[in-house]
C-alpha cells in the first residue's frame, strides 16, 4: 500500500479502544496487518465526562472528547518498540499547522510506520471538522507535517463535507501519501427517559454498520478522482464489507466499532477475503481493487488480464 507494507489489508481503527498501546498491539498479535493509535495531541486532553457512547441502531454514537496522555508521554510509551518494526500507524490531531508540527516533532523519532492525521473528528471544537473542512488549512497542516518527517502521511477525511474530493485534493497536492475515508458522522440520540441527549456532549460520531453506504460512496468518489492508496473505514464487520471496499477501491480496510466484541474476526474476515478471491479466480487483492469502476465489474477486471 504505497510506502507503507502491511501482512494484510485489515487495519485497526483509531480511538476504538483507549489511548494505550497494549489493545493496538492486541491486534497486531491477533491478526490485523496494522493497527492505528488513538488520536495523540500535543497536551494531554481528559476529553468528556460520561456518558461519552451511546448503542443505537446500527452501530454507537461516541463523543470522548479526543481524550490522550499528549505527545510527549506517549512518545515515551512508543519507545520500547525500537527494533519491532511493527505496523502501527500514529494518528495526531491540532488546531493548525503549528500545533500538528510540534505533535511530529515530539513523535517522530520513534519507530512506525505512518501518520495518520485526525482532520475529520465531528464533537470537538477547534480541531476535527474545523480543520479539515477547510482545504486550505487542510494544505498547510500537510505541508508541516511533511516537512517534519519523512514517514507516510495519511489524512483521514471527514463524510460531513460536500467539499470531499476539494479537500482530498488538498492534501494530496501537499504531498499527502493516502487517504483514510472515512471518520464518523456527525450523530446524536436522545433519551427518553430524562428528555436529554444521551451523551453529555448532545452529539457526537456514529459508527457502525449505518455509516458503512457513506464510508464506501466517499472511497468510490476518491477512487475516481487519485490514484494515492486508500484506506476504507465505515463499519466493516464481514468480509463482504471489506470486499465491496475493495471493489470500490480500497486498498486496505479498517475496522473499528466491530473489534469491541472481539479481534478475533480480523482471522474471519481475512479468510473470508482469501475464499472469496480464491473462488473467484483472481491470483491477488490488487486485482480487484477498483473493479467497480470498470464498465462490467469483475468481468472487465477479468478480460483486462489481472487474474
Amino acid at each position: 500500500m504505497g510506502r507503507v507494507e502491511l501482512a494484510n489489508p485489515l487495519v485497526l481503527a483509531s480511538g476504538v479502544h483507549g489511548s494505550s498501546l497494549g489493545k493496538v498491539l492486541e491486534a497486531l498479535k491477533s491478526g490485523a496487518g496494522g493497527a492505528v493509535t488513538k488520536s495523540i495531541g500535543l497536551q494531554p486532553r481528559e476529553g468528556y465526562k460520561e456518558p461519552t457512547l451511546a448503542e443505537v441502531e446500527g452501530g454507537i454514537i461516541n463523543a470522548a472528547g479526543l481524550p490522550n496522555p499528549g505527545a510527549e508521554a506517549f512518545s515515551a510509551e512508543l519507545a520500547p518498540l525500537r527494533g519491532k518494526k511493527l505496523s502501527i500507524f500514529v494518528s495526531i490531531f491540532g488546531g493548525d499547522e503549528r500545533e500538528f508540527a510540534a505533535v511530529v516533532k515530539e513523535l517522530d523519532p520513534n519507530e512506525f510506520v505512518a501518520y495518520e492525521l485526525n482532520l475529520s473528528c465531528p464533537h470537538v471544537a477547534g480541531v476535527g471538522t474545523e480543520v479539515g473542512h477547510d482545504p486550505e488549512l487542510v494544505s498547510k497542516v500537510v505541508s508541516a507535517v511533511k516537512s517534519k518527517t519523512e514517514k507516510p502521511v495519511f489524512v483521514k477525511l471527514s463524510p460531513n463535507t460536500d467539499k470531499l474530493v476539494e479537500i482530498a485534493q488538498a492534501a494530496v497536492d501537499s504531498g499527502a501519501d493516502g487517504l483514510t475515508a472515512v471518520n464518523t458522522v456527525r450523530a446524536m440520540t436522545i433519551d427518553i427517559s430524562s428528555g436529554k441527549p444521551a451523551l453529555s456532549n448532545g452529539y457526537g460520531g456514529l459508527s457502525g454498520s449505518a455509516i458503512t453506504p457513506i464510508a464506501l460512496r466517499c472511497v468510490y468518489e476518491l477512487r475516481e478522482w487519485f490514484d494515492v492508496p486508500i484506506m476504507g473505514c465505515g463499519g466493516v464487520s464481514t468480509w463482504e464489507h471489506a470486499v465491496r471496499f475493495f471493489l470500490a477501491g480500497a486498498d486496505a480496510v479498517q475496522l473499528g466499532t466491530a473489534t469491541m466484541r472481539s479481534f478475533a474476526m480480523f482471522n474471519d474476515i481475512n479468510l473470508g477475503i482469501v475464499d472469496y478471491l480464491e473462488k473467484k479466480g483472481f491470483k491477488s487483492l490488487r486485482s480487484i481493487v477498483g473493479a467497480a469502476h470498470h464498465k462490467r465489474g469483475l468481468a472487465d477486471a477479468a478480460r483486462e488480464g489481472t487474474q
